[in-house]
C-alpha cells in the first residue's frame, strides 16, 4: 500500500482576546491507502482541530496554521488556494461532521444537499444527480429513498440524518473519508448501526479513513491504527491490537482503564484519570501529561518527549514518554506483591 496522506509538523494556534490557544503542537504521521486510523483523546486534545486545519476549515481569524505540511496525493493542501481546496473537499476527501442537525442546512431538502456535490464535482445534470442521490440513500439504509429526497432534515431522526451525512461524504467516491465524532449525539444502538454501516462501506469502496472519537471501544472494532492525542500532540500511535494490549503511555493506559468491561465484577468502580487537561492558553512545559501521571520522572516536567519506537515492541508502535511504562508497572506489581 502506498502513502496517501503525510502530515508533517502541523502547528495550529488560535489568537484570541484572552491569549494564544496552542491547539495543535507539531503533529506528524502518515496514512496509507485503504488504512483506517482511529484518533482518540479527551476534549481539547487537538483531534478535530488538526483535521479541520488540513482541510482549511478552521475560522481565520482567530485560527492560524503556524507551521507544517499536509501532503495528500502529492500536493500540499496547506499551499492550495481556497478555490483549489474546494475541489479537493467532497471530491477527494469526504467529511462526516459530529452533529448532523447543524451540519445539514435546515431550509434545503436532502436531495438538494446531496445533488450539489454531484453536480459540482462530477458534472452530473439534475436527472443523473437525483438518480445517484437515490442510490446513495438506499446504500446507507434509508427506506423509500427516492421519496425522501424532497424531505427536509427535521423530518429525519438523528440516526437517519447521520446516514444522510455519510451519503454526502461518500457521494463522489473519495479516496479519504474523515469522520469527526459522527456517533457522539446518537444513542448506543444507533451508534453500533452507524459504525457497522461505515465499516461495510469502507471495505466495499476501499477508501482510507480517519475516525475521530473519544470512544476506544469503537476504535477497537473499526480501526487498523490508533493515534492517542493529548494537549495537541500525539502521545502514542500504533496498530490497534498492540496499543490496546501493551500501552506504553500512561495516558493511554488511563483511557483504557476507564472503560467498562464485560468481565468486571458487579459493583466495581471504574478508574479515572486524576486531574484535568491543561489550559492550552498556557503552553505546557515538558510532557503535558506529567502533572497527572503517577509514573512521571523529573525529566518529564522539564523536556517534551519526542515520538519514538517503543523498546521491545511492535515496530510500528510509537510513544512519546521519558519513562518505561512496562517496567514501571512491573515494579509496581512486585512492590504490591511483597507488601501483601
Amino acid at each position: 500500500m502506498g502513502v496517501l496522506l503525510e502530515v508533517k509538523d502541523l502547528v495550529t494556534h488560535f489568537h484570541t482576546q484572552e491569549g494564544t490557544v496552542y491547539a495543535v503542537n507539531g503533529v506528524s504521521y502518515t496514512l496509507n491507502e485503504g488504512e483506517t486510523l482511529g484518533v482518540v483523546g479527551e476534549s481539547g486534545s487537538g483531534k478535530s482541530v488538526h483535521v479541520l486545519s488540513m482541510l482549511g476549515l478552521i475560522p481565520r481569524p482567530p485560527g492560524r496554521i503556524e507551521n507544517g505540511e499536509v501532503i495528500f496525493n502529492g500536493r500540499d493542501l496547506l499551499k492550495l488556494s481556497e478555490k483549489e481546496l474546494r475541489k479537493v473537499r467532497g471530491a477527494e476527501i469526504g467529511m462526516i461532521f459530529q452533529d448532523p442537525m447543524t451540519s445539514l442546512n435546515p431550509v434545503l431538502t436532502i436531495g438538494r444537499q446531496l445533488t450539489e456535490a454531484l453536480k459540482l464535482h462530477l458534472g452530473m445534470n439534475t436527472t443523473q444527480a437525483r438518480a445517484r442521490a437515490t442510490e446513495l440513500l438506499d446504500i446507507v439504509g434509508i427506506p423509500n429513498a427516492g421519496r425522501r429526497l424532497d424531505d427536509y432534515p427535521h423530518q429525519f431522526s438523528g440516526g437517519m440524518r447521520q446516514r444522510v451525512m455519510i451519503a454526502i461524504g461518500l457521494s463522489c467516491n473519495p479516496r479519504l473519508l474523515i469522520a469527526d465524532e459522527p456517533t457522539t449525539a446518537l444513542d448506543v444502538t444507533i451508534q453500533a448501526q452507524i459504525v457497522e454501516l461505515v465499516k461495510q462501506l469502507k471495505e466495499h469502496l476501499g477508501m482510507a479513513m480517519i475516525w475521530i472519537t473519544h470512544d476506544l471501544g469503537v476504535v477497537a472494532g473499526l480501526a487498523d491504527t490508533v493515534q492517542v492525542m493529548y494537549a495537541g500532540r500525539i502521545v502514542e500511535r500504533g496498530p490497534v491490537e498492540s496499543v490496546f494490549k501493551d500501552p506504553r503511555s500512561a495516558y493511554t493506559l488511563g483511557l483504557i482503564k476507564s472503560l467498562p468491561r464485560p468481565d468486571m465484577p458487579r459493583g466495581t468502580r471504574l478508574e479515572q484519570i486524576p486531574g484535568a487537561p491543561p489550559d492550552m492558553l498556557n503552553k505546557p512545559v515538558g510532557d503535558p501529561f506529567a502533572p497527572r501521571n503517577p509514573y512521571a520522572t523529573p525529566r518529564c516536567c522539564e523536556e517534551t518527549p519526542p515520538l519514538r519506537p517503543v523498546p521491545d515492541g511492535h515496530p510500528d508502535h510509537y510513544v512519546a514518554a521519558w519513562y518505561d511504562l512496562r517496567e514501571a508497572r512491573a515494579l509496581e506489581a512486585r512492590t504490591a506483591e511483597e507488601a501483601a
